[in-house]
């Protein structure tokens, strides 16, 4: 263990955090997220909601203020914004991750919401997949990385 540093990030999840370039993207995949088929890089987080890895990364992780929209999430197709469990469901899910990113970088701008499948498309080429035991509908995060500076 390491003093402060959340006992929630494997040192593997570290490892690639720190080997993270500029402008590379993480994705957090909910437990029913097809990681594995969209990316080769896959760190397990089984047990773990994507909102308690958030607030864990977000302290040692400098999201990338070159682009608009930083922290991005999938957005729920049309049938399931017509479904107003899912769309309740899907909101609290965004408020919680605004609060998070907005305690750690009140600057940041709202989370986008990125279409399901550019948000597959976006997973292909991101630097890595967390695939966690999150199990809310449409939980699926994008970070961006920005520059560390001291």
């Amino acid at each position: 263990m390491l003093r402060g540093i959340s006992p929630l990030l494997s040192p593997q999840l570290l490892e690639t955090l720190y080997r993270m370039g500029h402008h590379d993207e993480i994705i957090f995949g909910d437990a029913h997220f097809p990681g594995e088929s969209c990316n080769d890089t896959i760190i397990r987080a089984d047990g773990l909601r994507i909102d308690d890895l958030l607030n864990a990364i977000l302290p040692l992780f400098v999201l990338d203020h070159v682009i608009e929209q930083p922290v991005m999430m999938m957005g729920p197709l049309p049938e399931d914004k017509a479904n107003p469990t899912i769309a309740a469901d899907y909101q609290k899910v965004h408020d919680g991750y605004a609060e998070i990113v907005n305690k750690h970088y009140p600057e940041t701008s709202p989370i986008a919401q990125v279409d399901k499948y550019d948000f597959y498309d976006r997973t292909r080429k991101a630097f890595a997949v967390v695939m966690t035991g999150d199990v809310r509908i449409y939980a699926n995060l994008i970070l961006a990385k920005g520059v560390t500076t001291w």
